[in-house]
């Protein structure tokens, strides 16, 4: 007789494209979200939690296909009903996607404009790679309901307010504004694109703006190029051009080179590029307002400044977009120094809430990256990986396990992170084995002797350690990290060594 086969084992690991966070990782998250929810509620905006799961259909960009029903989402099909077939879910993508639909769906019982801010995690069914996850956080602020540009220029100066308030000094970032119908009116004033032929216009843009999507990437040469015939990367692949002539490319790179030292001289450049375009120039004006509302309210060009430079979301907004990048220099993994790079961005997007309702609903709102922030944070050594743990109050006694209770009680009510050792008490050794994993500050040792005399040690793990690397024998006799002290003074006893230790 066959004998049966052993089921196997589940691996022990995480799925491909995400990770796991402990300790320090998740309280710093935490922590920053509530910092920036502060500022996001002190400037009006009130707090909405949407479903993580949204039809595929709401979701709008990536819509079912035959052969890859999931194509960029986590996706799946309810069961089919007897009269139709089931409705295609996913993860929602983003945090903006599902405000379109929570507007259109309350939109008789949510004031107008909406401001609303949302966090919480996002997925993509994307290729992973280093530093690219399938799940991570996002933060955001929309204002839904406000055409006036003013709604724009409050996010840009929401934005400094927030990099400010995580930890980010004044200098070591720059949002920077852009519209996207300036870029428009360039184009048109080019001969790029004719806006009274709307299927030629959004061929032709949508080829020019993926090459200047690019900038960051390939650099003025690299967009020159595809702008023209094509560019050849590295590897030999030819990638084809928008075949714009040398006169067309010239006008779109002064564009895109148009920031001068000041935002006055830059829009007046704008001006000059665009004169002829009714878009055009309808964007500059946009830009000029919200230099003089960035002004008016004390954001100077120090922290947000006009910059035609700025080219995200080509194809999804529709007016003013924006960029927090962070100025400092870094090094990558390979020791090379570089800028680290984009941390925020939005925009205004007047077109996502028009897919639900038929009407157009001006709207605007910015996402921050909070493990970007995290990480940029840590590069300039305002945050550490290591954590404070608890106090741990060592068992001595399993008899005496009230009495351990009873101390960890009196900490807890104190407001003094606290535990009772809940392993096997029988090696006190291990005990500090655990407090020291735990990265704990203090431990509370009691046993017979001390519960008798009505005095109890605690030692001052932090102290120990340091004196234990480098400590001189004075330093030793100066300080040392252990005390005797009645049990009435526990609680000021760990509050003193805890405010010598910070």
């Amino acid at each position: 007789m066959a004998k049966p086969k052993k089921t196997p084992r589940p691996k022990a690991e995480t799925p491909k494209g995400f990770r796991d966070y402990f300790g320090a990782e998740v309280t710093q998250r935490a922590e920053m979200l509530r910092k920036i929810a502060g500022v996001y509620h002190r400037y009006g905006f009130d707090a909405l939690e949407s479903s993580g799961v949204e039809t595929v259909e709401a979701l709008g960009k990536f819509l079912p296909d035959v052969d890859r029903p999931n194509e960029g989402v986590f996706a799946w099909q309810e069961d089919a009903d007897a009269d139709k077939p089931g409705d295609w879910l996913a993860l929602r993508y983003d945090l903006t996607a599902p405000l379109a639909r929570v507007y259109a769906q309350h939109r008789n019982d949510l004031p107008t404009p909406y401001r609303r801010y949302a966090m919480g995690p996002v997925w993509r069914n994307e290729k992973p790679g280093p530093g690219r996850f399938r799940q991570f956080y996002q933060c955001d602020a929309d204002t839904v309901g406000a055409p006036s540009v003013a709604a724009d220029a409050e996010i840009c100066a929401m934005l400094a307010d927030c990099l400010e308030e995580v930890g980010i000094e004044r200098g070591d970032y720059i949002v920077r504004v852009n519209n996207r119908k300036v870029l428009n009116g360039v184009m048109e004033v080019a001969g790029v694109l004719d806006p009274s032929d709307p299927e030629k216009f959004a061929a032709e843009r949508g080829i020019v703006l993926r090459a200047i999507d690019k900038l960051d990437r390939l650099g003025l040469d690299g967009v020159r190029a595809l702008l023209g015939e094509g560019r050849k990367d590295d590897s030999g692949d030819f990638t084809d051009g928008a075949g714009l002539s040398e006169a067309q490319a010239d006008v779109v790179m002064g564009f895109m080179q148009a920031k001068r030292d000041t935002g006055a001289e830059t829009v007046a450049r704008l001006r000059d590029l665009v004169e002829g375009s009714a878009a055009g120039l309808q964007g500059v004006e946009e830009l000029e307002t919200i230099a003089d509302l960035m002004a008016a309210g004390g954001y100077g060009p120090d922290r947000v400044e006009i910059d035609p430079s700025v080219v995200r979301g080509l194809g999804y907004y529709t007016g003013p977009v924006f960029e927090a990048e962070l100025t400092f220099e870094i090094k990558d993994d390979k020791g090379r120094v570089r800028n680290f790079g984009s941390v925020a961005g939005g925009g205004r997007y007047d077109d996502l809430v028009k897919r639900f309702t038929g009407q157009e609903v001006p709207a605007t709102g910015v996402s921050i990256g909070v493990d970007r922030l995290l990480a940029a944070l840590h590069a300039k050594g305002r945050l550490s990986s290591d954590t404070v743990g608890p106090v741990v109050v060592t068992v001595m006694d399993k008899a005496r396990m009230a009495d351990y209770q009873a101390m960890v009680a009196e900490l807890r009510q104190a407001g003094i992170r606290a535990e009772v050792y809940l392993g096997n008490p029988k090696n006190f050794g291990n005990q500090l084995k655990y407090a020291d994993r735990r990265g704990s500050p203090v431990a509370v040792i009691a046993g017979g002797d001390e519960f008798d005399s009505g005095m109890i040690q605690i030692k001052d793990l932090i102290l120990g350690a340091k004196i234990a690397e480098n400590a001189t024998l004075e330093e030793w006799k100066d300080r040392p990290s252990q005390y005797e002290v009645p049990r009435a003074d526990l609680v000021a006893k760990v509050r003193e060594i805890l405010e010598l230790d910070r």
